[in-house]
């Protein structure tokens, strides 16, 4: 009896809870019923169906198109074709060596007679690739062009997974055949640097011709085993002929006549010898430039002695600057400049690092033959300034150091006129900024950047590489007095001027790096092969870490 009430109450409230619950049910059922106020939308007609999930009208089914490109396209990743014959092998190479491994394209390759039915041979392919590589390395080929060079005589002989690996004194590539097979990775150190610009040539006549499809194998092979055996262009004896005409010519340039002219041909040659010698007795090439600093400072010195008079002393600077311009190894300056600029810094660190033991040991030796002069009684001030000589002579001796650079590089002959000429428009764009009263820092990277430029453009019409155009171009600008008058300091005791003169120096040569570079990337940014289109749109490549 007790318990009735509750039960009843408990009753009545179920009653009006099972109420509520109908209502709640049926408010469910209408929660996509329009508000009050809102028409109901049209019934479907059966033809076309509509669905809760159907995409409203005024909505995009696909990202923009400016949103696009930052995914993975749904069609999948276009292929870029490699092969293309209107394109320099460097460009067609060196957009996807800039790019990450897993971002890259992937690339169309030409089927081959020799790899069509077993596939490539990895190991010899390897091999190929890393003698095609110290070839390059060892030639003074900055190190993007020589990983560009690798990549695309791998892939060419169908090794698409590879990565190539340069630095200063060893190369290496990694290929992995797929994600669950193991990597084989080789390398190569590169011992001996050669200056040999003919078969720098050759070998990119045949990385182009691989790249093209056009040699098997065993065909690249047997030309890589020609051009180890060719001889060089130019004998030893024209080498040291073109030593003196090249430290003449210098001289002619910083103010000397015609017995200046000789004296200072005869220095270079005597330190050619000199420095041949030494490299038949097996010493490093550090002493081998001390050696062949000294005859030139020498003569100089002599000179000096001879008379005190003004004139005197500047033939005496005259040929002892005339003498520096043959030595200074503007060639690995500008190799590692550019690789710095293009991210290549342990290489870059190298080379810089080997252009500064090659300075001091020209300072070596320089410096001894300045202190035993000034104890002798020669003097010799750093304050003569440079002599008139008219601008046609200039522009003919800086043709004339072109010309003979040419001949120390072993260029082939056909591109000795054109790397003249353009040593020739570069001092006449340098001469023409100072008689504006332009500074010197400046007016060399104007002119470097034109050598770079039309080097470029040289480089692209032969379809060759651009250092025997550049190289012999640059060497009117080489910093020879700044250097002389620095060491000139140094040896007379005035620390704060010697080494005021040698930052100049370096400045200058700085600034023939950098202009050269920012020159040929001007041409490769600009400048397209007629007719055919980039193989990759833009520069994605280009981007680099910001410092954070």
């Amino acid at each position: 009896m007790v318990g009735e009430p509750k039960r009843n109450g408990r009753s009545a409230e179920n009653g009006e809870s099972s109420e509520d619950a109908k209502a709640l049910v049926e408010d469910a059922r209408s929660a996509f019923t329009p508000p009050l106020g809102v028409p109901l939308p049209p019934p479907p007609d059966g033809e076309h169906p509509t669905s809760e999930f159907a995409v409203p009208e005024g909505l995009l089914t696909s990202p923009p198109a400016e949103l696009s490109s930052a995914f993975t396209p749904p069609e999948g990743i276009p292929k870029v074709s490699l092969i293309k014959p209107g394109v320099p092998w460097q460009d067609r190479m060196r957009t996807m060596i800039r790019m990450p491994l897993a971002e890259r394209p992937a690339p169309e390759r030409s089927r081959r007679p020799d790899d069509a039915e077993t596939g490539p041979a990895v190991p010899r392919v390897l091999d190929l690739t890393l003698r095609i590589g110290e070839l390059l390395l060892a030639g003074g080929e900055g190190a993007e062009d020589v990983e560009a060079a690798m990549f695309g005589v791998a892939h060419a002989y169908g090794l698409d997974r590879c990565e190539p690996t340069v630095t200063f004194t060893l190369i290496s590539i990694t290929h992995q055949p797929s994600l669950v097979d193991d990597p084989v990775t080789v390398g190569r150190t590169v011992r001996r640097r050669g200056t040999d610009y003919t078969r720098l040539a050759a070998v990119f006549r045949l990385v182009d011709d691989i790249t093209k499809g056009e040699v098997t194998l065993e065909e690249s092979y047997r030309r890589l085993a020609e051009m180890r055996r060719n001889r060089h262009p130019f004998s030893k004896g024209a080498l040291t002929v073109a030593s003196g005409s090249l430290s003449g010519a210098a001289s002619l340039l910083v103010g000397g006549d015609g017995l200046v002219f000789v004296l200072a041909a005869l220095g270079a040659m005597l330190g050619d010898r000199l420095a041949w010698m030494c490299a038949g007795r097996g010493l490093p090439e550090f002493y081998q430039f001390t050696a062949a600093a000294m005859p030139p400072a020498a003569m100089g010195v002599a000179v000096a002695l001879m008379d005190d008079q003004n004139e005197t002393k500047l033939k005496a600077a005259a040929v002892i600057t005339g003498g520096l311009f043959a030595l200074i190894p503007g060639r690995a300056l500008v190799a590692a400049v550019h690789d710095g600029l293009t991210g290549f810094y342990i290489t870059a660190a190298a080379r810089l690092l080997e252009v500064v033991y090659l300075i001091v040991g020209i300072v070596c030796g320089v410096l001894v033959i300045l202190y035993v002069g000034s104890e002798l009684g020669a003097e010799l001030t750093p304050e003569s300034a440079h002599g008139d000589v008219s601008p046609v002579t200039q522009l003919l001796a800086a043709m004339l150091l072109a010309l003979s650079f040419c001949v120390l590089l072993q260029q082939e002959r056909h591109t000795v006129l054109l790397a003249t000429l353009n040593g020739g428009v570069a001092w006449l764009i340098y001469g023409a900024q100072r008689m504006a009263e332009v500074n010197a820092v400046p007016a060399t990277v104007v002119a470097a950047g034109l050598v770079g430029l039309f080097g470029q453009l040289m480089s692209r019409y032969q379809f060759a590489s651009s250092l025997p155009y550049i190289t012999a171009a640059i060497g009117p600008l080489l910093p020879g007095s700044a250097t002389y008058f620095g060491l000139l300091n140094i040896a007379q005791g005035q620390m704060d001027e010697g080494f005021l003169n040698l930052s100049r120096a370096a400045a200058l040569a700085l600034a023939i790096a950098i202009g050269v570079n920012l020159g040929g990337e001007l041409a490769r940014l600009f400048i397209k092969s007629p007719g055919v289109e980039t193989p990759l749109p833009g520069r994605r490549a280009a981007k680099r870490t910001r410092g954070f």
